[in-house]
């Protein structure tokens, strides 16, 4: 870190730290929505439930912290949430514009 300004050196770590969590959601999306063409062609059920709690139990483990579980709860809340969100507004039409 520079001793001229710590802050500035802190903050860019943390800009780095920011585009690599956009590009893993955006990541995360791309799969999903992979996945969910598969199932669809075989007639499996998009969401499940089994498999999200291995997720959680999962990352529970792998967590080191300081996140704490709580937080890690949250977190993954909000991510599943946010893909599930993410591809129905992808998958619904945009509405028509009027005429001009």
């Amino acid at each position: 870190m520079s001793e001229m300004d710590p802050i500035a050196e802190l903050r860019r770590r943390i800009d780095a730290v920011d585009r690599s969590i956009l590009d893993a959601v955006n990541e995360r999306l791309r799969l999903v929505e992979e996945l969910w063409r598969v199932k669809a062609r075989v007639g499996a059920d998009q969401i499940d439930p089994d498999r999200e709690q291995r997720l959680r139990d999962a990352l529970a483990a792998a967590n080191s912290g300081p996140l704490t579980a709580e937080g890690l709860g949250e977190l993954i809340d909000d991510v599943l949430a946010l893909v599930k969100r993410e591809l129905a507004r992808r998958a619904t039409p945009p509405p028509p514009r009027p005429p001009s």
